[in-house]
């Protein structure tokens, strides 16, 4: 087998968590490459229902290495809360648990900087869910954030963070009202998370590399979505990292030679949280039902999402960007009883068609989308687990999406659970690396 890359193809929320579980049974390591506490994946088996926000899905797997990469910013404290809640479900942490030297720190001055800084732009708020998670990334683009790595040393970080608390309380009092930070109770609130986390902290980039090397079986697995992607996606609307493809490179330190392929996940319909473009968004019963039917709130927020029509440009355009070698739709249960379905072919602004992504944001903004309009099915497919079985509404509508997109899909998830699922094709276990020389 070899190794990959787990994306979402539209703007998060696309069910990565339950693909990536159920990927992760045939993987050595599973690696988080980018974003925070930010991201939200929940998995339902056997065992209980599980919610994850920094550490990766794969931790419910004897055996498997599951890594925090240098891409993504932590937050010591969410951390730390997380690991408790689920050693409280009986997950175990020890070796199987690994955090890189080179993950920026998330301190309270990054929240506090957020939830102000979105407070301030009114009308213009992007949707933040203030949780430090830009300002840590700006931080590191300035040259003067926090690593990992870092908390190991107590000097080391105590310098960094007099250093920057002197210009960071000044832009918090002057420019934002807000109470200063003091130097001693930050140090030794974060100390104490390096006590607790400090065994976790390695250099992941080599530990990664070696075991790719020895031909261990690797996935890499992605936060939020293409179009929240900092530079590809609906910016400014956007996260504050690289959720597409060529992040999971800069964000392990594994070169791009090493991935050999590239899983899309997708809803069979469209979602989105926060500010920002949605040509496809329903404010109608018909986007009332989806929500309420694909129990469309945010693992981590609690926040609604705004829920729409399948977007067929959207959807290609990730195919394009990241180079999806394959498709996994997930929830197919959730259209049982629509009576038409609605699959988006391209958009309409001022006389123009626009088949591809349009990168100016007043195009998607005011853009009419071009439908297809499709016959639903009224028989249910939760659970279903036989390609066959599904009605034959159901696979002409994924049929067509396969086509729109113009990549093939090997998964349909038809349910929460883990086995609620269609493997078309298992794509790790199509995939073969050459032995090295």
């Amino acid at each position: 087998m070899g190794n990959l890359v787990v994306i979402g193809a539209q703007w998060g929320d696309e069910g990565k968590g339950k693909i990536v579980d159920i990927l992760a049974r045939d993987a050595d390591a599973v690696v988080r490459y980018q974003g925070g506490s930010n991201a939200g994946h929940t998995v339902i088996n056997d065992r209980g229902t599980f919610i994850f926000h920094l550490i990766p899905s794969g931790i419910l797997y004897r055996g498997t290495l599951c890594v925090i990469g240098n891409g993504v910013v932590v937050d010591p404290a969410s951390l730390i809360e997380e690991m408790d809640h689920l050693q409280g479900q009986g997950v175990k942490f020890g070796k199987n648990f690994v955090i890189s030297q080179r993950a920026h720190v998330i301190l309270p001055y990054h929240k506090a900087i957020d939830k102000a800084a979105e407070q301030s732009k009114g009308a213009r708020r992007i949707g933040t869910t203030g949780r430090g998670i830009g300002p840590s990334y700006a931080d590191k683009i300035s040259r003067v954030g926090i690593r990992m790595g870092d908390l190991l040393n107590p000097k080391v970080f105590r310098k960094k963070l007099e250093e920057n608390l002197v210009e960071i309380n000044w832009f918090l009092e002057q420019l934002y009202k807000v109470e200063r930070f003091e130097v001693e109770k930050v140090y030794q609130q974060y100390m104490g998370y390096a006590d607790r986390l400090r065994s976790h902290v390695v250099d992941a980039t080599m530990l990664v590399n070696r075991m790719i090397d020895a031909r261990k079986t690797v996935l890499f697995e992605g936060a939020q979505g293409t179009h929240l992607d900092v530079d590809l996606g609906t910016y400014p609307y956007v996260t504050s990292s690289s959720s597409t493809a060529g992040g999971a490179s800069t964000g392990t330190g594994v070169g791009p030679t090493k991935i050999d392929a590239v899983l899309g996940v997708a809803k069979v319909y469209s979602t989105r949280v926060g500010s920002g473009p949605f040509p496809t968004e329903l404010t109608d019963e018909v986007g009332a039902g989806l929500q309420d039917r694909g129990k469309e709130f945010g693992a981590t927020t609690g926040r609604a999402r705004r829920c729409g029509w399948f977007d067929g440009v959207i959807v290609r355009y990730a195919t394009i960007v990241n180079g999806f070698t394959s498709l996994a739709m997930t929830k197919l249960d959730v259209l049982d009883g629509c009576k038409e379905l609605l699959v988006c072919t391209g958009y309409r602004y001022q006389e123009q068609l626009y088949r591809d992504m349009p990168a100016d944001l007043q195009t998607l903004t005011d853009c009419e989308p071009v439908y297809k309009r499709f016959k639903g099915w009224s028989a249910s497919t939760t659970g279903a687990t036989s390609y066959k079985a599904l009605p034959a509404e159901a696979k002409r509508y994924l049929q067509y999406i396969e086509d729109l997109a113009e990549c093939p899909i090997d998964i349909i998830s038809t349910g929460s659970k883990r086995d609620a699922t269609i493997i078309l094709k298992n794509p790790l276990k199509t995939l073969s690396r050459p032995r090295s020389r």
